[in-house]
């Protein structure tokens, strides 16, 4: 039997519609997404301050919400940006300008957060620690000496001072690189007073720098930034010249690459070319140091072209991303999480994979399951004379990957290898041009999916000649193919020889080569097509359920809810007595307990060690208790504009186990977890009087640790 958690009883199921008064629900029916988004980002930030978090993770964490405010600037508010700019208008819409102007007052009290907590909590207990991260002001004699010495070595022959006048115009500031604004007195050694120089530091040089041992303050370890070695020395870039002043700054550029995909003939040739300019797109953000003069930083906004409320003067380093290499060069596993090494299913070792999946599924849990399972699949395949095809989607997975190069190695063994490549995954198409050269160099077919559409979907496929007869076996998944973010972000994987459903993998792929209307499918769903309709229907039928008086239930698990249509159809069903429970990590769009409305969902998100990616829909349907995995979230992108695949889990032991790991104990935890109101706040969840501490992904790492006998 499936155990479910017992959903809390806010409101009673009512009778029936008809003798339910009309409520009169104030407020929109949808939070604002930027900011849901940025709430996400608030999230994070808590983490960082949450002292039960070993310290160097906490300065991970920084780091990675200034890379999530980063990318937040180069796609939603570049995005936001050139919408306005398409209406033909200078100002930008009512609208329009109403969402820059909530998005950039939360931005800046995101921003000066992140600032006090590296400042007034990191920092300071990092010091504690033994661990030194050292202003000029900081360094005592014997290490300003050192760096002088550092700076005349590896740092002032690379740099390149641009004095600005008619002959040396304002150079090219490159996305997010760091920079630096001088303003110099008198006059030039040609006589002329040029008042204004740009610095760009070295992208080749680290950020991050160890001094010696033997100079480090107190017996610990000390550290200092490059910029702080530019401040200290850049009077001496300018010989005969007084610096004024003088500030670091960094500009944060529309990163969105764009092609006409009805014009162009060949898309990674198109891409190629954009790739060159990406690094110059519309500039969106400007970040400047605190101390930074007002008419520099005007000077700056002018040239780059951004308003005023995208300036932002901070109180530290301006690229404090960059604070992450900190951490690798820090020595002390107490500050950090325990190493944890994911289990490798113990039924599968030195097993023969196909043998196996011949008389069972396997279902994977990533990353407290190993990911090498997949990697070993599809290299047994291209290394097995019995094996005809592989066929695979790739949407991230990044520069080094063994996957991919068992791929090469199938092709060249002359197997058909046929591998989709979304050449438009974000931040990934230089790596993705990159593998699809090579494939098709070895051999392989080469697709880059479908124009105006990128392909999302997980999905691998084996083709193998057995007995006479060609036997399918498949990989579905929730995740991406990629040997890293497998370590530290949660997703679910099935492999199956199940005829059925490996048959429909294939109808798939052939639908995205040959562009060919997709055959009916019974077991996967499929977008654009059919998945946002088999969401609703699944949702309605849960309702009607409830209105017959029985118990509906739904969980949904994902990144991201923002369908309008979906959220509506949960209204209803929540209306007609459907208890749901949403566990979303990021934007959520939804509003929940508002009464009339949302009385019956509730929505939470998890926030931990590993980030939360998998995409599990359950419906209780009157006992059937079907479980759907997915690569989709309930957004408008994944269900119209991508290439999507939803994927039922068929045994029941497995669904079973999906429940018990990917639900349940998130709805559980006590300890990472915040609940969404309807006012778009999220309030951290604590443990109730007498109730133990519980985290759902300790629970999962302890849980595999100890696997059970399958």
């Amino acid at each position: 039997m499936t155990t479910l958690p017992k959903p809390e009883n806010k409101t009673s199921t009512p009778k029936s519609a008809a003798v339910v008064p009309p409520v009169v629900v104030t407020g929109p029916l949808l939070l604002n997404r930027e900011l849901s988004q940025l709430a996400f980002n608030r999230r994070v930030l808590a983490q960082a301050e949450d002292k039960s978090v070993p310290l160097l993770e906490r300065l991970r964490y920084l780091c990675i919400a200034s890379s999530n405010l980063d990318e937040f600037f180069e796609v939603r508010i570049a995005s936001l940006l050139a919408k306005s700019r398409l209406d033909g208008d200078i100002k930008e819409p009512a609208a329009l300008s109403a969402a820059l102007a909530l998005t950039s007052t939360e931005c800046h009290a995101i921003v000066e957060r992140q600032y006090h907590v590296l400042n007034n909590q990191v920092l300071p207990e990092l010091s504690a620690q033994g661990i030194h991260l050292l202003r000029d002001q900081d360094r005592n004699e014997a290490q300003r000496a050192w760096v002088k010495a550092y700076f005349d070595r590896e740092v002032r022959p690379l740099l390149t001072p641009i004095g600005l006048d008619p002959a040396h115009p304002f150079p090219q500031v490159v996305n997010k690189s760091l920079n630096f604004i001088v303003e110099l007195s008198g006059k030039d050694a040609f006589g002329r007073g040029t008042a204004i120089a740009i610095l760009r530091a070295p992208r080749v040089l680290p950020r991050v720098i160890r001094l010696p041992d033997e100079l480090s303050t107190n017996g610990g370890v000390s550290f200092c930034l490059l910029s702080s070695v530019i401040h200290a020395h850049i009077t001496d870039l300018f010989t005969g010249r007084q610096v004024i002043a003088y500030s670091q700054f960094r500009v944060t550029r529309d990163s969105d690459l764009w092609v006409d995909e009805d014009e162009v003939k060949n898309l990674r040739q198109a891409l190629q070319g954009e790739l060159q300019v990406r690094q110059f797109g519309v500039a969106v953000r400007l970040e400047v140091a605190k101390n930074c003069p007002d008419h520099l930083a005007q000077l700056l906004l002018d040239q780059f072209m951004i308003s005023r409320n995208r300036l932002y003067a901070v109180e530290g380093p301006v690229n404090m991303v960059r604070l992450s290499e900190l951490i690798n060069l820090v020595e002390r596993p107490e500050l950090r999480f325990p190493s944890f090494t994911p289990q490798y299913p113990p039924h599968l070792v030195n097993g023969d994979i196909f043998a196996i999946l011949k008389k069972q599924d396997v279902l994977l849990h990533h990353p407290f399951q190993s990911f090498q399972p997949v990697v070993d699949f599809v290299r047994s395949a291209a290394l097995d004379p019995n094996v005809l095809a592989i066929k695979q989607t790739i949407y991230r997975t990044g520069m080094n990957s063994d996957l991919m190069e068992s791929l090469i190695l199938a092709a060249l063994r002359g197997k058909e290898v046929t591998v989709i490549v979304e050449l438009m995954a974000r931040f990934d198409e230089e790596a993705n041009i990159n593998w699809a050269d090579k494939l098709e160099r070895a051999g392989a077919q080469v697709v880059y999916g479908i124009v105006g559409l990128k392909t999302h979907a997980k999905l691998a496929l084996v083709l193998r000649r057995e007995e006479g007869q060609l036997r399918y076996y498949a990989h579905l998944g929730t995740g991406n193919y990629h040997p890293t973010t497998t370590k530290i972000y949660t997703d679910f994987g099935l492999l199956t020889a199940n005829t059925a459903l490996a048959t429909e993998v294939n109808e798939i792929f052939i639908h995205l080569t040959s562009l060919t209307k997709p055959k009916k499918l019974t077991h996967l769903w499929l977008a654009p097509f059919a998945l946002q309709k088999e969401f609703i229907r699944a949702i309605r039928n849960e309702a009607a359920i409830a209105r017959a008086g029985r118990p509906g239930r739904i969980i949904a698990k994902m990144n991201a809810l923002l369908d309008e249509s979906v959220i509506k159809a949960l209204y209803a069903a929540s209306a007609d007595g459907v208890k749901i429970d949403l566990l979303i990590r990021g934007a959520c769009a939804l509003r929940p307990g508002v009464a009339g409305l949302s009385e019956n969902i509730r929505v939470r998100s998890i926030i931990g060690r590993f980030l939360e990616h998998s995409r599990i829909y359950y419906f209780r349907n009157d006992l059937a208790h079907d479980v759907f995995l997915s690569s989709a979230d309930w957004m408008n992108r994944n269900l119209f504009r991508r290439i999507e695949v939803a994927f039922p889990i068929l045994d029941r032991a497995m669904k079973k186990r999906v429940i018990a790991e990917g639900l349940n104990p998130y709805l559980k935890d006590n300890t990472h977890s915040w609940e969404l109101d309807g006012d778009g706040v999220y309030h951290k969840r604590k443990q109730r009087a007498k109730q133990a501490r519980f985290g759902a992904q300790a629970y999962l790492m302890n849980l595999v640790a100890k696997p059970e006998s399958e």
